[in-house]
C-alpha cells in the first residue's frame, strides 16, 4: 500500500513545501522601494547621502530570496561612489547609469555635485514598478534672524490621537455613507467612539480655480473648511489646520505659489502670507472655531510657496514662515503653532532643517514629522529621530501623518523620553491606503485598534 501511495504523498509533500515558500516569500515581487536617508544636499561636490533599494510586493512587503538584476540611474549633477560597500565603477554602464544585481536591502551612496539642481535618481528593473526619489541641492548662505524677540515655545497638555479626514465633504458628496457594525453615523462621531479626539484640516488659498486642488467645486478652501471646523466642534473634538499656502497639493515635491500671489515681489508675498492667513483665522474665530493647533506649510523640509521660500532660499523660507505666524498670532494668540517636515526616519536632514531655522530665530511649539516606511526609514530610525529632535530642540513632538503600522508607530509617538511625545494624526483613514473603512463606508478591523491604543496613551 505504501508504495502504490508514495507517489501521492511525495507530490502533498511539495505542495506542502511550495506553499510554505509562497507564504515565506508573500505576494509576487511588485516594485523597488528606493529610501534616500536626506533629500537635501550641499552642492559642494563631497556631500554624501545613503540610499537602499528593495523589492517588494503589492503590499509593500519585503520579497525575500529573490535576486533580480537592476539599473541604477541619475538625472542631475551626482554620481554613485559605492553600491553595497563595493566601487560602483565596477558596476557603471554609461555616465548615468549603473548596473548589478539586487538581493535582499541594497545600500548605495550617491554623493552630490557642484551644480544647485535637483537630482532623480531611479532604480528600475523589468516587470517591476521603478524606484525613484528626488534630492534638492543647496548652498548655504549666511543666516539672518527673522526676529531679535525670544521666544518660549508654549506646551500642550493634550495628548493627542488624530486624523486627517479632510476628504470627507468630498466622499459625502459622492453619496457615501459611513457605518460601524453596521450603524450608520457621521464619519466624525464614528472615530470620536473609537478613541479619536483631534481632526486634522487641510485648506487651500483658492481651490476652485482651474489648476487648484478642486476645479469649480472648491473642497478644501475657506467656506468648507468652516463648515468642517463646525462638524468637528460639534463633535466634543479638537482641530488642526494645516496651511498648504497653494491653490494645490504642497508637499516635498511641490510647493506651487496660489495664482493670486504670482508676480509679487518679496515684501509683498509676505504681506499676503500674513494678511491671507489672519483673515483665515479671524473667519474661523468668528464662528466659534478657532484652530487648537496651527502648522504653518504642509511637509515644507524642501521649502514652501516656491521659488521664494524654496529650501535653497533659507532666509527666505524663515521670512515666509514668520509672516504665517504673525498672522496666526493677531487673532489667536493661544494657537501652538507646528513646523511640520516629511522626514521620519531621515535624522541627519531632520536636525539640518530645524537647525536651521534655528539659527534665524523662527517662532514655533511643535515639532511635525510625516512617517510613511517606504520613504522615511524603519521604526528604529523614526524613534531615534523623534527622540532625538524632541530633546535637542526642547519642543514637543508628534507623528503628523502615518498609515501603516499603526500600534508600532503610535507607542513611538507617545513614549518620547522626557514626555514630549504628544501624539499622532493619521492620514486620510476614511479611503486612503491602509484605510480604516472600506470603500463604500463600512468600518473594518484596524479601525478596532484605535480603542486599546486611546485607552494606553490617552487615560
Amino acid at each position: 500500500m505504501y508504495d502504490q501511495l508514495k507517489p501521492l504523498i511525495s507530490i502533498i509533500l511539495l505542495l506542502i513545501v511550495c506553499a510554505g515558500n509562497l507564504q515565506a516569500q508573500g505576494d509576487k515581487p511588485a516594485e523597488i522601494q528606493v529610501t534616500p536617508y536626506k533629500t537635501t544636499m550641499l552642492a559642494n561636490g563631497v556631500d554624501k547621502v545613503l540610499i537602499t533599494a528593495k523589492i517588494i510586493d503589492s503590499k509593500g512587503k519585503d520579497v525575500s530570496g529573490l535576486t533580480r538584476s537592476v539599473t541604477y540611474k541619475i538625472i542631475g549633477d551626482a554620481k554613485l561612489v559605492t553600491i553595497n560597500n563595493l566601487d560602483a565603477e565596477t558596476f557603471r554602464k554609461s555616465d548615468s547609469t549603473w548596473q548589478t544585481n539586487l538581493t535582499g536591502t541594497s545600500r548605495i551612496i550617491l554623493m552630490a555635485g557642484n551644480t544647485r539642481n535637483p537630482i532623480k535618481f531611479e532604480a528600475k528593473s523589468d516587470s517591476l514598478t521603478t524606484g525613484a526619489t528626488e534630492i534638492h541641492t543647496i548652498q548655504l548662505g549666511k543666516p539672518h534672524k527673522v526676529t531679535n524677540d525670544r521666544y518660549k515655545p508654549r506646551t500642550t497638555p493634550d495628548k493627542i490621537l488624530g486624523a486627517d479626514i479632510s476628504f470627507l465633504p468630498q466622499l459625502e458628496s459622492r453619496g457615501i455613507k459611513f457605518s460601524d457594525n453596521g450603524v450608520e453615523k457621521d464619519a466624525i462621531a464614528i472615530l470620536k467612539d473609537h478613541g479619536f479626539n483631534y481632526i486634522r484640516l487641510r485648506i487651500f488659498n483658492n481651490p476652485a480655480q482651474p489648476k487648484g486642488y478642486s476645479p469649480n467645486r472648491g473642497f478644501c478652501d475657506l467656506e468648507q473648511t468652516k463648515q468642517m471646523a463646525k462638524r468637528v466642534r460639534a463633535a466634543g473634538m479638537k482641530f488642526l489646520l494645516d496651511f498648504h499656502y497653494s491653490d494645490y497639493w504642497a508637499d516635498p515635491q511641490q510647493q506651487n505659489k496660489p495664482a493670486a500671489w504670482v508676480g509679487k515681489d518679496f515684501n509683498s508675498l509676505k504681506d499676503s502670507v500674513q494678511a491671507y492667513t489672519q483673515h483665515v483665522m479671524q473667519q474661523l474665530k468668528e464662528q466659534g472655531t478657532e484652530p487648537d493647533m496651527v502648522q504653518i506649510g504642509n511637509e515644507i523640509n524642501h521649502g514652501m510657496i516656491w521659488p521664494d521660500g524654496h529650501i535653497n532660499n533659507l532666509d527666505s523660507l524663515a521670512q515666509l514662515f514668520y509672516a504665517g505666524f504673525k498672522g496666526i498670532k493677531a487673532v489667536s494668540p493661544q494657537s501652538i503653532i507646528m513646523l511640520h517636515v516629511a522626514l521620519g526616519g531621515q535624522a541627519e536632514e531632520s536636525d539640518f532643517f530645524y537647525s536651521s531655522m534655528h539659527k534665524r530665530n523662527v517662532p514655533y511649539d511643535v515639532i511635525g514629522l510625516s512617517y510613511y516606511p517606504k520613504w522615511h526609514g524603519t521604526l528604529d530610525d523614526l524613534k531615534s529621530n523623534i527622540d532625538y529632535l524632541s530633546k535637542k530642540y526642547k519642543r514637543q513632538i508628534m507623528v503628523a501623518e502615518y498609515t501603516h503600522m499603526k500600534r508600532e508607530v503610535n507607542e513611538i509617538a507617545f513614549t518620547v523620553p522626557g514626555g514630549k511625545g504628544i501624539g499622532s494624526f493619521i492620514w486620510e483613514p476614511l479611503n486612503t491606503w491602509e484605510a480604516i473603512f472600506d470603500r463604500s463606508g463600512k468600518s473594518n478591523e484596524l479601525l478596532d485598534l484605535y480603542p486599546e491604543i486611546a485607552d494606553k496613551y490617552l487615560k
